[in-house]
């Protein structure tokens, strides 16, 4: 049982959740929860470390999840799991998992692909609900740039329960790029901008087509907006001008779900 928070292993799994360059640089990323460990790829994951209290309690699941794999369960004290871990009320199981390696065609070779565009999202909370929600909508996959909040961020993690493990993204050097790539298959893209003139939901969405989603504060960049075939917006009553960017998104990600139910 590790007992100190100045062990070695401690002091890198204290990095890797505040470090995006050492994760990147290991390849890898933390989850914490239950939830999170039973749904794990096993091929995925690299490491375990439970609280003693936790791991009184659900030895036998843990071993159950792990019957099929080689890696070893590091019990830490109570007071060096709770310096490990990213929550004020952590649950008692920390896995280091590697990261995805998803390639973009995995977002275009679906039948009928259905694609979230993020342009410099910031919020780490807003991306993790977006995958989460793009995985209960049949989103085939998000395309990101490189200004995007690292999807590996912890506070990203906890909000994708799981979704993380099974959504498929990739991050671009060049969004505009990324963009032209998917018009050339035959993409319809919309972007979500509040000079649409065009309700959402008065568009076909039933054919492969992209949502293109701005960043919270500023909304799309000229350039970017400009790349969609179809400005379109959310109609708004009172005097609200916008959604959260996650809300939006899901309600452009729902409607498309809504209308290829009835196809």
């Amino acid at each position: 049982m590790i007992t100190s928070t100045s062990n070695a292993r401690i002091k890198r799994l204290v990095n890797l959740k505040k470090k995006r360059k050492l994760r990147d640089e290991e390849s890898v990323f933390l989850v914490e929860g239950i939830r999170m460990f039973r749904e794990v790829p096993l091929d995925k994951l690299k490491e375990v470390y439970v609280s003693e209290s936790f791991y009184k309690k659900e030895k036998d699941t843990v071993k159950e999840v792990l019957k099929d794999s080689k890696v070893r369960v590091e019990e830490l004290t109570d007071t060096v799991f709770a310096h490990a871990s990213d929550t004020k009320t952590p649950q008692g199981i920390l896995c280091v998992v590697e990261q995805m390696n998803h390639e973009i065609n995995e977002l275009t070779s679906a039948k009928c692909p259905l694609i979230m565009v993020l342009d410099h999202l910031q919020d780490p909370g807003n991306l993790g609900t977006i995958l989460r929600t793009a995985e209960g909508a049949g989103v085939t996959g998000i395309l990101m740039d490189r200004e995007c909040v690292d999807v590996y961020n912890p506070k990203t993690i906890r909000s994708t329960m799981g979704s993380i493990y099974r959504m498929p993204f990739v991050y671009v050097e060049d969004l505009g790029k990324g963009i032209q790539d998917l018009k050339d298959k035959g993409i319809t893209t919309y972007a979500a901008h509040l000079e649409g003139t065009n309700s959402y939901d008065e568009e076909d969405l039933t054919n492969p087509c992209a949502f293109l989603i701005g960043n919270e504060g500023n909304g799309l960049r000229r350039e970017i907006a400009d790349m969609a075939d179809c400005y379109v917006k959310i109609p708004m009553l009172g005097q609200v001008e916008s959604l959260n960017a996650a809300i939006a998104s899901s309600v452009l990600m729902f409607e498309a779900a809504r209308q290829r139910r009835k196809v």
